[in-house]
């Protein structure tokens, strides 16, 4: 079965994971996927990750983030731009996630920046997803 939309895809099987309050997610490897990875880890949503070869695409295993009473530090994943739609933002438009609590995920010609990041270096893009 093709796949059309591999982040969306991902971030299903990680919100599944959640919402199943699973320790830990296996989702596929993608240099975006991994880059994905890689600032919720550095924004602290989620404890780690790592990449798992299997002589094919790979996959990268989640390890999530628990509050002490049980909660999910992740309340919320969401695909913003996608294949039938893409949704741009200009570097002045890069609007916060909840207030400041969530972040954007935005992909620019510096690569994948969080909005504050983009609001810093005063770059716009592609904003990929939303995590809260």
């Amino acid at each position: 079965m093709s796949v059309t939309d591999l982040i969306a895809d991902q971030l299903t099987v990680l919100r599944n994971a959640l919402m199943a309050e699973k320790k830990t997610a296996i989702i596929k490897k993608s240099g975006i996927i991994e880059s994905i990875v890689e600032i919720m880890k550095r924004e602290g949503f989620i404890e780690d990750y790592k990449a798992i070869e299997d002589n094919k695409q790979g996959r990268i295993k989640v390890y999530f983030k628990y509050l002490d009473n049980g909660v999910s530090v992740i309340e919320g994943l969401k695909r913003v731009s996608r294949p039938g739609l893409r949704h741009y933002a200009a570097a002045d438009k890069v609007k916060s996630v909840m207030g400041g609590v969530g972040i954007s995920i935005i992909s620019t010609s510096k690569g994948l920046l969080t909005d504050f990041e983009a609001k810093k270096q005063e770059v716009g893009g592609e904003v990929i997803c939303q995590i809260w």
